[in-house]
């Protein structure tokens, strides 16, 4: 616009020029070397005008064409990377169908054009791991390590896939060099919780667990779940390691909360009778049971103790029967009582009291060995049909 505004004004400035001095054309005389040119004003004056017509319309033409070819080369550009966006939306549809030797061959075959290379092999290192092949999966996450802003992304997914193929220990280091830098992420927290329980790295569970629920990782129910299910595991594994008179010490650090659930009662009762504490077993299943009744689950692990005299656990347990006689658990353990002091009637009388509360396959196969003991073939054949219609 500018250079035809510039032409219009030379054009107008030369008629003025022209009607001002016509008839007086003057002279104009270019010598160069040992040639000469000569001409009139008014001729000198067309002819630059001509010129710089010449070279603005020479510019137009180079631009346009310039213009033109940037044009075609943007279009093979556009072409190529909507090509690879299709491509690399058929793998990732491939891989969710579970075809991950096509996925691979999709999302690769055009990832150089792609606006988001990351993201193709990501997809290409999840298939390559799907399909078992370790090498080139690690090749797809180092080239995809290599674009920018990725090493969160290709971290997580190098550990997510290393606890599919329960690589834990490797899936642990990842996550572990993660976790300074991205103590919120949700993704690397439930991965360390999923980490440390195959790895029963139980105490390092306990301290995650207030920041999986500060995060809402998990709710209040789960909280509690894997609270009990941590402290359990670790309760077995001090007593494998410092035996009785460590898990009693351990046990009396927990919190009063913590020692009042039924289920980590029950586990620490089960190390001391494994750990041959039986009388610190009893002396605990007795307290626990005087302030929390409802504790049933604890009835069962009477029958397992193996104390120098029983008399007490009958007491104890024919009490409870008074206090609250459909109480299945506490028949059931009374009546193995019985059975190991061969008293065959009352365990069969309290094994029976205990399966009209509530079915239980253990208890059939107690009360068909409480019949063929004193010789009742026939009732014993039919309980033990009982029991195996429950099994199937």
């Amino acid at each position: 616009m500018f250079r035809l505004i510039f032409l219009f004004v030379v054009l107008g400035a030369g008629l003025f020029v022209g009607t001002q001095y016509a008839g007086q054309q003057g002279y104009v005389l270019i010598s160069i070397a040992d040639k000469t040119i000569e001409m009139s004003v008014t001729t000198l004056v067309i002819f630059v005008i001509a010129a710089l017509a010449i070279l603005f319309g020479l510019e137009y033409v180079l631009k346009k064409a310039a213009h033109a070819s940037s044009r075609t080369w943007n279009w093979f550009g556009v072409r190529k990377q909507r090509r690879s966006r299709r491509l690399t939306n058929e793998g990732i549809i491939k891989l969710m169908e579970g075809d991950y030797k096509q996925a691979e061959k999709k999302v690769t075959s055009w990832s150089k054009h792609h606006d988001m290379p990351l993201l193709c092999y990501l997809v290409a290192s999840e298939a390559a791991a799907s399909q078992g092949k370790t090498d080139q999966r690690d090749h797809y996450l180092a080239l995809a390590a290599e674009q920018q802003d990725s090493h969160l992304v290709v971290e997580l997914t190098r550990a997510r896939q290393y606890i599919r193929q329960r690589e834990f220990d490797r899936a642990l280091n990842t996550l572990d060099a993660l976790s300074g830098d991205y103590p919120t992420n949700h993704m690397l927290l439930s991965s360390l919780k999923t980490v440390y329980i195959e790895l029963e790295r139980w105490e390092a569970l306990i301290s995650l667990l207030p920041r999986l629920l500060k995060e809402k990782c998990i709710n209040e129910a789960q909280y509690e779940a894997l609270t009990i299910q941590a402290q359990c595991g670790a309760l077995k594994q001090v007593a494998a390691k410092r035996g009785a008179e460590g898990v009693i010490e351990h046990w009396d650090h927990l919190s009063k909360k913590l020692k009042t659930d039924q289920t980590l009662t029950a586990c620490f009762a089960e190390q001391l009778i494994a750990r041959q504490a039986d009388n610190e077993a009893f002396t605990l299943i007795k307290e626990t049971l005087k302030k929390h009744p409802n504790h049933t689950e604890l009835y069962s692990l009477i029958a397992k103790l193996n104390l120098a005299d029983g008399h007490p656990a009958v007491t104890f347990l024919s009490d409870a029967l008074k206090r609250d006689g459909q109480n299945a658990e506490a028949h059931s353990a009374l009546a193995q009582l019985y059975m190991h002091d061969k008293k065959w009637p009352q365990a069969q009388q309290h094994l029976e009291h205990a399966l009209k509360i509530r079915s239980s396959v253990s208890d059939y196969a107690l009360l068909a060995d409480a019949l063929g003991k004193q010789n009742m073939t026939k009732a014993a054949h039919e309980v033990s049909q009982k029991a195996l219609t429950l099994v199937r």
